[in-house]
């Protein structure tokens, strides 16, 4: 069986997508620096499930260290590559912009080095919705993305330009996704939806930001490693070019009253709530149009965020060992 190499193994998406491969027989070669953006313990506990398959190794190295990074290459020889490994969130990049240029331009040309001097058969690689910024919705991939409104969208946007770029000099099938709102068990404590749950059960406040007039395409994770999974077997050398973009939503944006809504009654508890301005790198609004992905891949999400939800609040109450609410 291939083997794939995953960046960003241990995060939250990088853990669900190597599951999955190993699942299917496929020997998975991780990469990961286990880094404390946030707790390092949840990264671990989601590599233990991992470390079960005889057809898992994983490689604690940064992608900014080139020379690691070659090693690894060198020594396992991956087909395929899924490059998941990023620093992750638009406030964060306001706070500490370096961590962003290391790993996500930095460290993502480095992988696409690897790539062209040991040649994969495909590079699927992450994007985000945050590209598109205040634009239209819903969001088309053929849309104009020259106007990102943070330096996280800066970034992702530029790792497109830079996969496009190597795509057609050293015919490197890639194939970026654009993902939009992530959620789910085993999800980023960074995150709206686990912040929320973790402040309404402890009592506390939640903010509302952009006084609560956002709407969001809220992405189950299974449906979300489901599209990653489709596209690695597709066959890249079938498509006009060796370079293509698609976005991974849920094609249901939902206001973030009726989100805070559905969490109070999976929770059993009463949000308590204050309205805030907008913050800044944030957007009112994002809608994945879905079309493209679904012609090409024929993937479309099967998870509601009423079930989705159900399912991290669960998680959620089992991994932090809590019983709520009082009276279930």
């Amino acid at each position: 069986m291939e083997t794939v190499l995953v960046t960003g193994h241990a995060g939250f998406i990088g853990a669900a997508v190597a599951q999955r491969l190993l699942q299917a027989g496929y020997r998975v070669v991780g990469v990961d620096n286990f880094n404390d953006y946030y707790d390092p313990a949840l990264k671990r506990a989601r590599v233990a499930s991992l470390a079960e398959f005889p057809g898992f190794s994983e490689n604690r190295i940064d992608i900014a260290d080139a020379a690691a990074l070659r090693r690894v290459f060198i020594e396992t020889r991956p087909d395929r590559v899924i490059h998941l490994a990023a620093q992750a969130g638009v406030r964060h990049s306001l706070k500490q912009p370096e961590a962003y240029v290391t790993s996500n331009l930095v460290g993502f040309a480095n992988l696409l080095e690897c790539c062209r001097h040991n040649p994969v058969k495909h590079l699927i690689y992450a994007s985000s919705s945050s590209v598109y910024g205040n634009s239209k919705v819903p969001f088309a991939v053929d849309d104009r993305v020259d106007e990102p409104v943070s330096l996280y969208a800066a970034t992702k946007r530029a790792n497109e330009l830079l996969a496009c770029s190597y795509s057609h000099l050293y015919g490197i099938a890639a194939t970026g996704f654009r993902f939009f709102t992530v959620y789910g068990p085993w999800g980023r404590p960074d995150m709206a939806y686990y912040e929320f749950t973790r402040r309404m059960l402890a009592g506390e406040t939640i903010e509302l930001f952009n006084h609560g007039n956002c709407r969001r395409d809220f992405t189950f994770i299974d449906d979300v490693a489901e599209g990653l999974m489709l596209a690695l077997d597709e066959t890249p050398a079938d498509r006009k070019v060796p370079h293509a973009l698609y976005n991974l939503g849920n094609d249901n944006p939902v206001a973030l009253t009726e989100f805070v809504a559905t969490l109070e009654r999976l929770l059993g508890v009463k949000a308590k709530t204050r309205l805030a301005p907008p913050q800044p790198g944030d957007v009112e609004a994002t809608w994945a149009d879905i079309e493209a992905t679904t012609k090409r891949f024929g993937w479309r999400p099967r998870t509601s965020l009423s079930q989705g939800l159900e399912r991290f609040a669960a998680w959620y109450r089992d991994y932090h060992q809590l019983r709520y609410p009082a009276s279930a």
